[in-house]
C-alpha cells in the first residue's frame, strides 16, 4: 500500500481549532465485543501526528512507510481474536498476550525480547462511597511501537496523548517516552487517593474517641483499602529504576533519566504515605481495643457495684424479716387456742410470751448489725 493510499484510506480528521489538528476518537467496527475495540490509534513522526489509521491492520501497513515513525494504538478490553493480529505483527509474546486478556495482573515490569511488558495499577478515590477503585493498565512497548490495554473506563489515556502531543520533542524520543507519559499520568493520581485515604484516617480518629461502635469495622475496610493501594504503588519503585538504568544510558537518554526519576520520587512520597498510613491504622486499631476494653470494664466496675447494692438491699430485706418473723413464731404458737396449754394459766405467761418476743428480735437485730446486714 502506498503512503498517499493511507493517508485517503485511514485519517479521520475534523475542522481545526485552536491552530492544529483535532483527530476523531477511533473504534474498531468489527469488533462486536462490549466496549471492546479500538479507542484511539496514531501513527508520529518527530513527535509529530502524521496518521490516525482506522484500523491496526492500517497502522502496521503504514509504519514502515514513515520514516521515524511510532504507532500508538489504544484498546479497550479486547478479546484474543483482537490482539492475536498484534501479537504476530510486532512479535508479542503468548505470555503477555495471556496476561493482557486475562487481566487481573499485578504490577510489573517484564521483558520479551525487544519488547516491554508493563502492567499498571491506576486507583482512584471516589467522595460518594469513601472507598478507592483501581483500574488495571497493560502496555506493549517496542521498537517502533506502544500498545496500550485498558480493562477499566479510568485511567483516561486520551488526556496523557494531548499532553505527548503538545510536547512533540518529548515524544520524539520514542516509545519509552510515552510509557514515561503514562506512568506519570498514572502516578499523579495517586495524589487524590493519598489525600482521601488521610482524610478517612483523622474521621477514624475521632471516631476512635467518641466511643462510635461500628469504627472496628470502618479500620478492618479502610486497611484493606491501603494494603490494595500499596500493592498498585510498592511494585513501581523497582520498575522504575528498571527503567533508569536501562534507558537513562547515553546523552541522547538524559531527559528520559530526569523524567522516569522524577515519576520515581513522587513514588517514593506515595509509598512513605502509605507505609504510614498503615503504621497508623495499626496503632489507631491498638488504641480503639484499648479505649473498648476500658469501657467494658468500666461497664463491668459499674455492673458489680449495682450488684453490690443489690445484694445490700437483699441482705436488709432478708434481716428485717427474719427479726419480724421471730415474734410472729411465738404468737403463732400461742394463738392455736389448744385448751391443754397450761402456760395460757399462769400469771407471768403474758410478760414472759412479750419477754421472748423481745428478746428473739433484738437478738437478731444484733446479730444481723455484727455481721453489716443492717
Amino acid at each position: 500500500m502506498k503512503f498517499s493510499q493511507v493517508i485517503r484510506g485511514a485519517v479521520t480528521r475534523r475542522p481545526s481549532t485552536g491552530g492544529h489538528d483535532s483527530l476523531d476518537v477511533i473504534t474498531d467496527p468489527t469488533d462486536s465485543s462490549p466496549g471492546g475495540g479500538v479507542i484511539d490509534n496514531a501513527i508520529y513522526s518527530h513527535g509529530t501526528r502524521v496518521l490516525s489509521p482506522a484500523t491496526p491492520q492500517q497502522t502496521i501497513e503504514a509504519l514502515a512507510s514513515i520514516p521515524d515513525a511510532l504507532a500508538w494504538i489504544g484498546l479497550y478490553r479486547p478479546n484474543a481474536d483482537a490482539l492475536a493480529e498484534l501479537e504476530v505483527e510486532f512479535d508479542l509474546h503468548p505470555l503477555a498476550i495471556e496476561d493482557a486478556v486475562g487481566a487481573h495482573q499485578r504490577p510489573k515490569l517484564e521483558r520479551y525480547g525487544d519488547v516491554l511488558f508493563v502492567v499498571l495499577r491506576a486507583a482512584f478515590y471516589v467522595d460518594e462511597r469513601e472507598e478507592v477503585e483501581f483500574g488495571e493498565l497493560h502496555l506493549f512497548v517496542g521498537p517502533n511501537f506502544v500498545v496500550s490495554v485498558r480493562h477499566s473506563a479510568k485511567p483516561d489515556l486520551s488526556v496523557v496523548r494531548r499532553r505527548m502531543e503538545s510536547d512533540p520533542r518529548l515524544l520524539a524520543l520514542g516509545p519509552i517516552a510515552a510509557l514515561y507519559g503514562i506512568m506519570d499520568a498514572v502516578v499523579d493520581q495517586y495524589a487524590p487517593v493519598v489525600a482521601g485515604l488521610e482524610t478517612d484516617i483523622d474521621e477514624i480518629e475521632a471516631q476512635v474517641f467518641e466511643g462510635d461502635p461500628s469504627v472496628s469495622r470502618r479500620i478492618y475496610e479502610l486497611s484493606q483499602e491501603v494494603l490494595d493501594f500499596q500493592r498498585a504503588t510498592l511494585p513501581l519503585t523497582a520498575m522504575l529504576q528498571t527503567l533508569r538504568e536501562t534507558y537513562g544510558k547515553g546523552e541522547g537518554n538524559l531527559e528520559l533519566k530526569r523524567a522516569f526519576r522524577d515519576v520515581a520520587d513522587h513514588v517514593a512520597v506515595v509509598n512513605e504515605r502509605v507505609d504510614g498510613f498503615r503504621q497508623t491504622l495499626r496503632e489507631i486499631l491498638t488504641v480503639n481495643a484499648t479505649l473498648v476494653a476500658q469501657r467494658q470494664n468500666e461497664d463491668m466496675r459499674k455492673l458489680a457495684e449495682t450488684s453490690n447494692h443489690q445484694n445490700d438491699e437483699v441482705k436488709k430485706i432478708s434481716a428485717w424479716a427474719a427479726i419480724f418473723f421471730a415474734p410472729t413464731v411465738v404468737t403463732g404458737i400461742y394463738g392455736m387456742n389448744f385448751d391443754y396449754m397450761p402456760e395460757l394459766h399462769f400469771a407471768w405467761s403474758y410478760p414472759a410470751a412479750i419477754g421472748l418476743m423481745a428478746a428473739l428480735s433484738v437478738g437478731l437485730y444484733i446479730m444481723f448489725k455484727k455481721r453489716g446486714w443492717l
